[in-house]
């Protein structure tokens, strides 16, 4: 049974990312849920009032960092897209409860990496090298 009262709050830190249904590694963090909504401003004849109307909505890109793994699927699908070859991926972040079990997630839809970003080394350093993935989306979905 969760350690959990209804009303508690989700930790940040609990959390997984599938890509074409697959679970992928351990990921440290994920930035780029989010959206905006052009606001397209008109004034008819001698209207006083600026009227305001949504206009396309965007989304910004995915970003995933994690601690290096020797697994090849993510710059493989990188590489693609650098030799002309963009492969369209639908993905999820997935928020968790403390025992793993799903809460909720974001889906997104049609994303290929647009960016890849390797590791800062240092060698007086004793922390995980880090790797970024940034993933060009073009529509992201909330389930419950």
């Amino acid at each position: 049974m969760p350690n959990r009262r209804k009303h508690d709050h989700i930790g940040a830190y609990n959390f997984k990312i599938e890509i074409d249904g697959v679970t992928q590694a351990a990921f440290k963090a994920v930035d780029g849920l989010d959206s905006e909504t052009e606001v397209v401003e008109y004034q008819d004849g001698d209207d006083l009032v600026l009227r305001k109307r949504p206009g396309q909505t965007r989304y910004s890109n995915i970003i995933l960092k994690r601690g290096y793994v020797n697994t090849e699927e993510l710059w493989l699908w990188r590489k693609a897209v650098m030799e002309g070859s963009v492969q369209r991926k639908s993905g999820s972040v997935i928020i968790c409860d403390d025992s793993g079990g799903e809460i909720m997630r974001y889906n997104f839809f049609e994303g290929w990496p647009c960016k890849w970003r390797g590791f800062d080394l240092d060698g007086r350093n004793s922390t995980t090298a880090v790797e970024e993935i940034e993933i060009a989306v073009e529509r992201i979905e909330r389930a419950v």
